[in-house]
C-alpha cells in the first residue's frame, strides 16, 4: 500500500490545514492538500493527504473512510497514479 490518499467528498469549506490536523489524529503527515478551482480558488471537494508510512495510511483508511467530516461522509483510499492525457500541454489556435 502506497503513502498518499485521495480524499473525495470533502465539504467546500475543507482547507489544507483542516485536513493536514484531521489525519495527524493518526499518523504523521508529509502534506496534505485541498484541490481548488483555477479560476474561483473554491475547492473543488476532493484532495490528497501523503502520510509518512504505508502503517500510516493504512491507519487514516481504516478510520477515516466514511466518516463524518462536517456533515459528509470521506471517501479515503490509496491514490491512484495520474493517467496520461492526449496531447499534453497542446494548444492550438483557432482560426
Amino acid at each position: 500500500m502506497g503513502k498518499k490518499l485521495y480524499i473525495g467528498n470533502l465539504p467546500y469549506s475543507a482547507t489544507d490545514q483542516l485536513l493536514r490536523d484531521t489525519f495527524a489524529q493518526v499518523g504523521k503527515v508529509e502534506s496534505a492538500v485541498v484541490i481548488t478551482d483555477r479560476d474561483t480558488g473554491r475547492s473543488k471537494g476532493f484532495g490528497f493527504v501523503e502520510m509518512s508510512t504505508p502503517d500510516e495510511a493504512a491507519a487514516a483508511i481504516e478510520g477515516f473512510n466514511g466518516a463524518n467530516y462536517d456533515g459528509r461522509a470521506m471517501k479515503v483510499s490509496e491514490a491512484k497514479p495520474m493517467a496520461p492525457r492526449d496531447n499534453p500541454g497542446s494548444f492550438r489556435r483557432r482560426r
